[in-house]
């Protein structure tokens, strides 16, 4: 066993190189710039929205309270005639990437921080780099990407989307396995 005080930097390490590795995904490859649409006649949806001023938060239409009205006639007609969708209302103003990148790291740091708890409390000092990467590769691999499927199955995310998150997640399972084997303690 390895206590977590003795991984604290693999998990720096991890977390640094993942955040670093996702901004040149998202920056260079740019491989996610196609999971999104833009809606037919933007303009006029905005203004709908701006007109009903609906607060920040998560939204469902058609939406209902409960399964007797999921099943009524009324909205059922509502489901069929469409559109049925999901929507996130952000609070409006300027936006700025500071907050969701101290957020995304500390995310890193977590998922780090979990991968390096489990594989200290599974594997010994002096464990060989390839085992030491296997189990905190596959604990980064679940922390990073297993989320992404239920969005495709109860959000409506494209699964092409979900396929490049699960790809994103695979690349970060092997930075934070990668920094977890190079810097496990040896044999004491």
């Amino acid at each position: 066993m390895v206590p977590l005080s003795a991984l604290i930097v693999p998990i720096v390490v991890a977390a640094v190189l993942v955040h670093l590795m996702s901004a040149v995904i998202h920056m260079v490859f740019q491989w996610h710039r196609t999971d999104f649409k833009r809606l037919p006649d933007e303009d006029s949806i905005r203004a709908a929205l701006r007109k009903s001023l609906p607060a920040p938060g998560q939204y469902m239409f058609p939406f209902h309270t409960d399964m007797k009205e999921f099943k009524s006639p009324e909205y059922q007609k509502k489901f069929e005639e469409g559109p049925v969708g999901m929507l996130t209302v952000r609070p409006a103003g300027k936006y700025s990437m500071g907050k969701p990148l101290v957020q995304w790291f500390l995310a890193c740091l977590l998922v780090s921080t979990f991968a390096a708890y489990v594989a200290g409390a599974t594997l010994p000092p002096g464990t060989d780099y390839l085992k030491v990467f296997q189990v905190a590769g596959t604990v980064a691999f679940a922390g990073y990407g297993l989320g992404a499927l239920s969005q495709s199955i109860w959000m409506g995310k494209s699964w092409s989307s979900t396929t490049k998150d699960l790809l994103d997640a695979l690349i970060y399972c092997g930075l934070t396995g990668g920094a977890m084997g190079w810097r496990w303690p040896h044999a004491m």
